[in-house]
């Protein structure tokens, strides 16, 4: 709570809320703490909508002067109030200039900015382009959960996208095990496992693949196949003909392009190139494999769906109404006592801000990404409990034999194609 000599110092300011990049559960959580505490301090606060969208034409007009009772219950909400938009007034001088214009304009003392990777290149921005004249805060979100904060402190909205990916993948579950089918997963997140691991993790879903296990090399389309092959083999060996499996979406980006020539149904452009941002690698991989299992004489049913949109809008789970309530409180604390150019973290209670040069990757000059740790005990446990082909089902003569009669083929043909799987990750 401000003091009245707070409130006398920074009466006349005016501090400017902005939300960039794709939705995540917890946004308006920031916005609502953020505007309490500002407005107790003396402040003026504008909500810019959707994001850069406006101020990178020099509009002014598409802003909500909030106060308190604007903002007191829409915690609870999914969504943004504010709107949201990947506008990116980086990529051209004139629109910086534009924005910087436009903030000025608005009497924009302060800046918290809510976003991702490029929402923290654009506060970065802002501030080096505005001379410190805008004094930028960066509130880190991403369902994804690949941002660089310290330790293992989740990015907010991450905790709630899994908690409702947890829910689906188990009523996917059901689904399969009663209907006998296998589901293919692909969920969000485009550079990092976290996302799918922590919902197949949590939901005991048949096993995941996330691009960090492949530990920087191309991922081959063949490969993914034999994984995905091997644990339907595996299963039906146990009687069981259904599971299912979390893909995450980052996996598409690392799949060399000659491995996917041959794949009849890619997407190609009117010179014969394929559409990478066309890739449905679900269908790609349900396609591939259905169609060995059937030359095998193993008759599966496979569905392929995407999780990621569903998760976004979410109402938030009381960890992120609390978790960002902190973040929105300690964002302009951090302002008015000074602060400037930085990411803003909570760890143990305490207010942590980092220096958006100690984010940035010092060869890609890009915010670093925090990538699964595939060395950790955490994804140990996780592989512990799914379903792969492992060292003992290719040292075990007897247990290779098993594999190999479900599969209709023999023991050494079995090995040549599915033993590389069980070498250490």
């Amino acid at each position: 709570m401000a003091t009245s000599e707070s409130r006398a110092v920074h009466r006349g300011k005016t501090l400017g809320i902005l939300v960039g990049g794709g939705p995540a559960p917890g946004i308006n959580g920031v916005i609502r703490a953020a505007t309490i505490e500002a407005r107790e301090a003396g402040l003026k606060v504008y909500g810019l909508r959707d994001g850069c969208r406006w101020l990178v034409k020099g509009d002014t007009k598409h802003v909500l002067e909030l106060d308190v009772d604007d903002v007191s219950r829409i915690h609870y909400l999914g969504g943004s109030v504010l709107g949201t938009s990947r506008v990116n007034p980086t990529k051209q001088e004139e629109d910086m200039a534009r924005t910087i214009d436009a903030l000025t304009a608005l009497g924009v003392d302060f800046l918290v900015t809510i976003g991702g990777d490029d929402t923290a290149n654009t506060a970065q921005m802002i501030n080096r382009k505005a001379e410190n004249r805008i004094r930028v805060a960066h509130v880190p979100k991403t369902i994804d959960n690949d941002l660089p904060l310290p330790g293992t402190m989740p990015t907010f909205g991450y905790q709630t996208a899994r908690h409702l990916g947890c829910a689906l993948v188990q009523n996917i579950l059901e689904d399969a095990t009663t209907t006998a089918r296998w589901y293919y997963l692909v969920v969000m997140g485009r550079s990092a496992g976290h996302l799918a691991l922590g919902v197949a993790k949590a939901a005991s879903a048949t096993l995941a693949i996330i691009p960090e296990e492949f530990r920087g090399k191309p991922i081959r389309f063949g490969n993914l196949c034999d994984i995905l092959e091997g644990a339907v083999l595996k299963r039906k060996l146990r009687d069981r003909n259904y599971g299912v499996v979390c893909l995450a979406e980052g996996l598409a980006a690392h799949i060399p392009p000659e491995d996917l020539q041959g794949i009849d149904d890619v997407e190609r452009d009117a010179h014969g190139n394929i559409r990478f941002a066309e890739i449905e690698l679900g269908r790609l991989l349900k396609n591939e494999v259905r169609k060995r299992l059937k030359a095998r004489g193993v008759d599966v049913t496979i569905v392929d769906k995407n999780i990621g949109y569903e998760l976004r809008c979410q109402a938030p789970i009381p960890y992120d109404m609390e978790y960002t309530q902190d973040l929105g409180f300690a964002a302009v604390r951090y302002l008015l006592e000074g602060g400037n150019g930085a990411m803003i973290c909570m760890i143990d209670g305490k207010l942590v801000p980092i220096g958006f040069d100690e984010m940035l990757d010092p060869q890609t000059k890009k915010t670093k990404v925090r990538r699964v740790d595939v060395d950790g005990d955490y994804y140990r446990v996780a592989r512990e409990y799914m379903i792969r082909i492992e060292r003992s089902d290719i040292d075990d003569p007897k247990r290779l034999a098993q594999l190999a009669l479900v599969a209709n083929t023999t023991p050494e043909a079995f090995r040549q194609q599915f033993g590389y799987l069980a070498e250490p990750w």
